[in-house]
């Protein structure tokens, strides 16, 4: 007389259990519900990362969408990079897929983050710890509900870091380091202080050590893959572009 019950509560935990995971989504299905906010017939060094980075809205797979310096080089030192779009209504998704299908860029997620890149770009940044109460506490911290950073250097994202993360943050503005840095393109939502650290790095070409009540940025120098050789007009086109 117990074998129903014991069949439905077995059924009931099963499906409860199940519910997470019929509820997660890819990001490629979220990217496909977001329209790009211009319609442009190509993608390329004028215009893709403000189009990509404006169309990014909130969803539950990607918080960040990072260009990584690699993406960009393709677009504004080797000037390369273009992509046509050719549905009628493009979305973020189709903006993805023409760049990993017809340029060196590729689209790589790293939890929170989608990360638009080439073979030569580290995927983890370089994260020392030496204050473990400053990484709890930058941890805790919220970075911008939605912030939209286009070719943004050091000086534009460091007085940012520092007061939404309530820490220190190296090198100071003006500084000679910072020169080393590559400059932002990434757009986020609701990120928390580590992510936000781990989204400057990525975007910057940077690693972070956490100190005491400070973090100090850091060039990283590594490199995964050399770039693809320019073409033999690669001079004269840039001087004609």
């Amino acid at each position: 007389m117990m074998f129903p019950t014991v069949k439905f509560s077995l059924f009931f935990w099963m499906t409860v259990l199940a519910l997470p995971l019929a509820a997660q989504t890819t990001w490629q299905e979220e990217f496909a519900k977001m329209p790009l906010t211009e319609k442009v017939p190509e993608l390329n060094r004028h215009n893709c990362a403000r189009v990509m980075l404006g169309s990014l809205r909130r969803n539950p797979a990607v918080k960040a969408l990072i260009f990584m310096p690699g993406a960009t080089d393709e677009f504004y030192f080797f000037r390369r990079a273009r992509a046509a779009l050719t549905n009628s209504a493009p979305t973020l998704l189709d903006a993805v897929s023409a760049l990993t299908n017809q340029t060196f860029i590729r689209a790589t997620l790293r939890p929170p983050f989608l990360l638009m890149r080439t073979d030569e770009d580290p995927v983890d940044p370089i994260i020392i710890i030496q204050d473990q109460r400053t990484a709890d506490r930058v941890r805790k911290k919220h970075f911008e509900k939605h912030g939209v950073f286009n070719d943004r250097d050091w000086d534009f994202m460091q007085p940012i870091l520092s007061f939404d993360l309530d820490t220190d943050m190296l090198p100071v503005l003006h500084s000679h380091e910072s020169h080393h840095f590559f400059r932002h393109s990434f757009a986020e939502f609701d990120l928390n202080g580590w992510d936000a650290l781990r989204a400057v790095a990525l975007a910057g070409k940077t690693g972070f050590t956490v100190q005491r009540k400070k973090v100090v940025f850091a060039g990283d120098t590594r490199i995964l893959a050399p770039a693809v050789p320019p073409s033999p007009d690669f001079l004269l086109d840039k001087e004609n572009n």
